[in-house]
């Protein structure tokens, strides 16, 4: 009955004194080896997905965090799969409005054999061949481009007979028509390759998005080792962070290796408390009391809907204590 009583003193006379600084994503090693599937999924049912890593206090984090002596992958190395990957798949239009495309149409692919393969790195950008058929190639090649024109139901396809970057292309069909060429059926596939002499190949507006985080976080920190990512024979776009330096380099997805997971960062609150005690010979700063206080706390707080992983604690001042007497204010103060 006694305890009651403090506790209803405290509720009511309690006050926010400080926040802490913002916190950050808690980072999980799991040395146990996986591929990158096995280790995604991993980290979602246990944690909330592998890493996102935003910038280089994250990294150093992480290299302080590494226990090497667990690291025991394969070739005994020191790597271990972080969250970003190469999405080889997130091809898109460079005219993004919907209403252009009725239902499938953004989809539509006419990929030649073996296409596409991004057999070079950095193969972000879509070719058409004589044949029909596109291909993907590096956007920094100079090639002709087929412009789109729009004007109402009407729809026109221009071929530009300048060699430029797809970039270029891209400016330049915006500017002077309505975008590069988007190819949405076979129809519009047809009327392109109408455009292409025999043996001629041409910028369409397709591109593709590049390095992505597993858990769609936009962060476009990127840390990457000398020479990475090199995409070894086309296959290698998921990535691990090397622990001799931190640095990232792209491998293949099949690998088994350890893997970092992370979950959602802690906040943490500083509440200043005034207690008025019931009995004056009880002790606060006995820890049988502190603790029986913290517990009726957190049962108060779970009862007024605070999630039940709330951990509290009490914060001890300079002189070790947690509680003192408060000092009775002069009356000459008051005046």
């Amino acid at each position: 009955m006694m305890m009651e009583k403090v506790l209803l003193s405290i509720v009511a006379l309690s006050g926010l004194c400080a926040v802490s600084s913002p916190a950050k994503r808690q980072y999980h090693f799991v040395y146990d080896l996986k591929n990158m599937t096995e280790a995604q999924s991993y980290c979602r049912e246990k944690y909330t997905d592998l890493a996102t890593i935003d910038n280089m206090e994250d990294v150093k984090i992480l290299n302080n965090m590494v226990d090497l002596n667990k690291m025991v992958n394969a070739d005994n190395s020191h790597e271990a799969w972080i969250g970003l990957y190469n999405d080889l798949d997130s091809w898109r239009w460079s005219l993004s409005d919907t209403s252009f495309y009725k239902q499938g149409e953004t989809e539509f692919r006419r990929w030649g054999s073996g296409q596409p393969n991004n057999l070079k790195s950095e193969q972000y950008c879509a070719q058409m061949f004589s044949s029909g058929q596109w291909g993907d190639i590096s956007c920094e090649s100079h090639l002709k481009a087929v412009c789109l024109y729009v004007r109402g139901p009407n729809v026109t396809f221009i071929l530009i007979n300048i060699s430029m970057t797809w970039t270029e292309a891209q400016s330049y069909c915006r500017d002077r028509y309505t975008d590069l060429a988007s190819v949405r059926n076979m129809t519009d596939n047809q009327k392109v390759q109408e455009l292409l002499s025999a043996g001629e190949n041409v910028w369409i507006g397709l591109f593709r998005d590049s390095w992505k985080w597993s858990d769609g976080s936009n962060s476009s920190f990127r840390y990457w080792a000398a020479g990475q990512p090199n995409n070894y024979a086309g296959k290698e776009p998921c990535v691990a962070a090397h622990f001799d330096s931190g640095k990232w380099e792209d491998y293949q997805c099949h690998i088994k290796s350890a893997f970092i997971c992370y979950s959602p960062p802690t906040t943490k609150q500083v509440i200043k408390l005034s207690l008025l005690k019931e009995n004056p010979s009880l002790d606060l700063n006995d820890p049988a009391v502190m603790e029986s206080i913290l517990k009726q706390l957190k049962q108060r707080l779970k009862d007024q809907g605070v999630n039940d992983d709330i951990k509290l604690s009490w914060k001890k001042q300079p002189d070790g204590k947690v509680f003192h007497k408060e000092k009775k204010k002069d009356k000459k103060d008051e005046l």
